[in-house]
């Protein structure tokens, strides 16, 4: 018996991932570029050097590229944040944010699509789901080990809590367009824990000085 050796099926098309990682890449700074109102796929493809042929290939349209590659992007895993105490996971999370958010793609890419969602339903959905997913994987498991470790009580809401903890990176982020600054996020932890553990210091019953 003859060995014959295996060829790919006619017509099966073959992605090269080099193709797509330059793809992808070219979108991130076509996007900080120009936004995703003006952004065509025609600008991505000469960016990345690729016909448009290759894109559509791997994406339907324009808003399947974007929602992909920022889905994909989000994805990145975060180092695990259990540092043993709820300040110093607060202390890590913040400046791994800080950093991501800081990069000049980022820091334009985002505001962007957070206006383009208010105009966009697609956008606005797609953007709430990884949101409420990465948020209940990072910031969800923070405060159970905070609960589990005393620091925080039981009945703690972890909604509230996520809340609390984002929604002063997201307002420094796409309000105010102000630096987190080292100084900042340090207060920025202060004043979260601090917030978090509120419930905690007033359920615990207060010591009455013995008489003298």
């Amino acid at each position: 018996m003859t060995s014959e050796k295996r060829r790919t099926p006619a017509g099966a098309a073959v992605l090269r991932g080099d193709i797509t990682r330059a793809i992808r890449r070219a979108l991130m700074q076509e996007l900080a570029a120009v936004g995703y109102g003006r952004l065509s796929i025609e600008a991505v493809a000469r960016r990345a050097g690729v016909s448009k042929t290759a894109i559509y290939r791997r994406w339907n349209s324009k808003l399947d590229l974007v929602l992909e590659t920022v889905v994909a992007a989000a994805g990145n895993k975060l180092p695990a944040l259990d540092t043993g105490s709820l300040r110093s996971d607060l202390a890590l999370l913040f400046q791994v944010v800080a950093v991501a958010l800081g990069h000049p793609l980022a820091s334009q890419i985002i505001p962007d699509l957070l206006a383009e969602a208010a105009r966009n339903p697609t956008i606005d959905q797609t953007l709430q789901q990884l949101l409420r997913t990465k948020q209940q994987e990072i910031c969800g498991r923070l405060i159970s080990r905070a609960v589990e470790r005393g620091e925080l009580p039981a009945g703690t809401d972890p909604d509230a809590a996520v809340d609390l903890i984002v929604g002063p990176l997201y307002w420094r982020l796409a309000i105010t367009r102000a630096p987190l600054t080292p100084s900042y996020l340090d207060l920025l932890v202060e004043s979260v824990a601090a917030g978090l553990t509120a419930d905690l210091a007033a359920s615990r019953p207060q010591e009455v000085p013995a008489p003298r």
